[in-house]
């Protein structure tokens, strides 16, 4: 049995790592960078508990190894930014245990570390096609530090290779887009916050929010977003300090201690601001006519609102992991194991996309964040939570 893995991301590392040493089974997971190059991961982000509980029932030792290099993250508070609270969350009313907050580069160094042995950097895929000789299995071809490889006959091909997947390209073409009219950037900066921030927080001011937490090691996370029209991209006026201050500063001049620290900072560092619209694609698990799996951003690229993109990757991976390793032992076919996680994880994601889609109303050109945040505070919310943040169901597994 052979299976290949494009990209040694959140989803590639954990499949890697899993199946590395499963008795019959090769497996080799190709990324592009070099080993230590992180250059591309230099933000943080938060992974939600119900990743954190997926982790644990299928790789304890990988969920310990995430969490000596994260904070906890045990609370998600919203204001404005004149300092009014609209909601207060403890997370351990709607989860089983706490999520974690981390640094891109720190996620992806202990991921690829526990699956030493299986990546090869330097890889640069130059085609990913059918295998002319097998049906239903798959050829790629690589450089590898600039070396020609082939790699062929190929029994399940995992594309973890992002949101604008080659590999989803070759065999279904783009997946179609949908803009949410919301322009977002991204900000890591050394903690000079004197203790202003801590755990994950947002701040609004009309539609527009800044969102932040501390990581290891010392360091802060910003982000920010503002409407903009749905399928413009985000006007150059808009990227500079002036734009910014005003965008973030309430009426009247007087944000909070935070929001002014966290203001002053941003427009401080615009040079250093990382630019992007939130958007959400098409899902897809599993090719009909040959033995290829997407998961991660590949399968569903989905707006960051709740902080579900990673996450997900996550519960892809572990959800494919149980469904590998029962397959692989019971002796049944490839085919089989992609019908099982397209069953197994649509409704989850589909559910999933839906309320982060929904959560982005108060980042809406003339939204009220004030109303819609209050909002949240309802059961209707609060049990939507509930159900992302605990109901995690994965094949085989007790949870």
């Amino acid at each position: 049995m052979k299976i290949a893995i494009i990209g040694a991301g959140v989803a590639g590392c954990i499949l890697a790592r899993s199946l590395a040493d499963l008795p019959g089974v090769e497996t080799v997971c190709l990324e592009r960078v070099l080993q230590d190059d992180h250059s591309e991961s230099g933000t943080g982000l938060n992974i939600g508990p119900n990743a954190v509980k997926a982790l644990r029932l299928t790789e304890p030792a990988l969920a310990d190894a995430i969490a000596a290099a994260s904070f906890a993250w045990k609370t998600w508070r919203v204001s404005l930014t004149d300092g009014t609270v609209l909601f207060d969350l403890a997370l351990d009313q709607v989860a089983d245990c706490d999520g974690v907050r981390i640094r891109w580069s720190e996620l992806y160094s202990v991921l690829r570390r526990e699956a030493a042995g299986v990546i090869q950097y330097g890889c640069e895929i130059q085609s990913i096609a059918r295998d002319p000789k097998a049906d239903g299995k798959t050829t790629v071809h690589y450089t590898h530090h600039g070396e020609p490889r082939v790699l062929d006959d190929i029994d399940l091909l995992i594309a973890a290779d992002g949101r604008y997947s080659q590999t989803r390209e070759t065999f279904s073409g783009t997946p179609p887009v949908r803009q949410l009219g919301v322009s977002i950037f991204r900000l890591l900066v050394p903690d000079t916050s004197a203790g202003l921030i801590d755990d994950y927080e947002q701040w609004f001011n009309g539609p527009n929010r800044l969102l932040s937490f501390r990581v290891p090691s010392a360091h802060i996370y910003i982000a920010g977003t503002f409407p903009i029209p749905a399928d413009e991209s985000v006007p150059d006026a808009c990227k500079t300090a002036d734009f910014l201050r005003a965008a973030y500063t309430p009426e009247g001049g007087l944000p909070s201690d935070q929001a002014a620290w966290l203001i002053d900072t941003v427009c401080a560092n615009t040079d250093a601001l990382h630019w992007a619209r939130m958007q959400e694609s098409d899902m897809r698990f599993a090719e009909p006519d040959v033995q290829v799996m997407y998961l991660g951003d590949a399968a569903h690229g989905m707006v960051p609102t709740l902080g579900q993109g990673a996450t997900q990757a996550i519960e892809d991976a572990c959800c494919a992991v149980h469904l590998l390793r029962a397959g692989i032992a019971a002796g049944t076919p490839p085919r089989d194991w992609l019908d099982q996680l397209d069953a197994a994880r649509r409704e989850r994601v589909r559910f999933t996309m839906q309320l982060s889609f929904d959560a982005s109303d108060t980042m809406l050109a003339g939204a009220d964040p004030v109303a819609g945040t209050l909002k949240k505070t309802g059961p209707e919310f609060m049990g939507d939570l509930t159900r992302l943040y605990r109901d995690v169901s994965l094949p085989g597994v007790n949870a």
